[in-house]
């Protein structure tokens, strides 16, 4: 095994080293609400439209980049497949093709925005086009919510709210509420991610475009090109997870999804990656944001109100980007001694 390899893993198993006290804490501080098996498995409900979005905020990531518009495409999303279903269209696949399209269209444009008006980041155009997609998502809406229920689209809300391995007894009691199909889909999503990264052509493009630019243009990278696919493919994981979310609130409401680009950033900085590009793999990204679950989790069990809880959520991001600074200086300083 290599250094790289050998630090990816110290990393890994540190963050899943903190993920286990964590837990550990949570169980003790409140032995009979957080271990059980109910609780655990609405964790990885909530879990799951944090995970889908977090997975093409890594890649953004990886490429030195930032997608500030991963929120507001997700909710932009869940709102215009509820518009589809108010005009009376409730096929499942038309309604999560449409979804799927918009959201992709909104990545397009933002990877066209840094690639071919060379803007000078992505926190930029991102950021701008936070604003529109929101903004698009209260007018197609007229500002109000709606609701999913009793409209025929049962199937479509079983992926976000439906379970898989429903175990009841000879009264139809349950007595194991089964895996969050969500969560299952989370898995499926994030191996194809794995295959995608490390053994792909374009996944180590990905890598070296954020890694080392330079290298990456003196090789003939495309750059603008995977960059380009890149921020595409954070909007069609954003899409994915408003398809999610319409089974998961059971409502499409464009106020919605205000913390969604913070935990999906934290998430990823928490997992392993880093604001300077190159680092960052999808499992630690998971274990990233199953973090930020239990955490918000931890909180509500404990009745914490929203204004503590955005305090504790905000003190683990800013701990998170802290330990990523430490330790890109602590890297640099040792290849610089290295070089001597």
């Amino acid at each position: 095994m290599n250094t790289k390899k050998a630090k990816e893993l110290l990393q890994k198993l540190g963050t899943l080293a903190a993920l286990i006290i964590l837990c550990a804490i949570f169980c003790i501080t409140m032995p009979d609400k957080f271990p059980k098996i109910t609780n655990i498995m609405n964790i990885l409900k909530q879990a799951s439209i944090n995970c889908l979005i977090a997975s093409g905020m890594l890649c953004a990531l990886i490429t030195a980049g930032i997608d500030l518009s991963v929120g507001s495409n997700c909710v932009l999303c869940t709102c215009f497949i509820g518009v589809l279903v108010q005009n009376g269209i409730t096929n499942p696949v038309i309604l999560v093709l449409g979804g799927l399209l918009v959201s992709t269209c909104a990545g397009i444009i933002n990877g066209l925005l840094l690639t071919r008006l060379d803007l000078p980041h992505p926190f930029v155009s991102t950021m701008g086009m936070k604003n529109v997609l929101w903004g698009l998502a209260l007018v197609i809406t007229g500002s109000k919510s709606i609701g999913f229920t009793n409209t025929g689209i049962d199937g479509l809300m079983w992926v976000g709210g439906g379970s898989v391995g429903v175990v009841r007894d000879a009264a139809g009691k349950v007595t194991f509420p089964g895996i969050p199909f969500s969560f299952i889909l989370v898995i499926i999503v994030f191996c194809i991610f794995h295959v995608f990264l490390t053994k792909s052509a374009l996944g180590r493009q990905i890598y070296c475009c954020g890694g080392n630019p330079e290298a990456a243009r003196l090789s003939g990278i495309p750059s603008k090109n995977v960059l380009t696919f890149v921020y595409a493919l954070s909007g069609f994981m954003a899409g994915m997870a408003g398809v999610v979310s319409v089974g998961r609130l059971a409502s499409a409401n464009g106020n919605a999804g205000q913390t969604y680009d913070n935990d999906a950033i934290a998430a990823c900085i928490v997992g392993g990656a880093s604001f300077t590009g190159g680092k960052g793999t999808i499992w630690g990204t998971l274990i990233g944001a199953m973090i930020m679950a239990v955490i918000r989790n931890g909180l509500n069990l404990m009745g914490a109100s929203n204004d503590v809880q955005y305090i504790v959520i905000g003190a683990v991001i800013i701990l998170a980007v802290t330990i990523d600074v430490v330790r890109n200086k602590m890297e640099a300083k040792a290849r610089k001694m290295a070089a001597q």
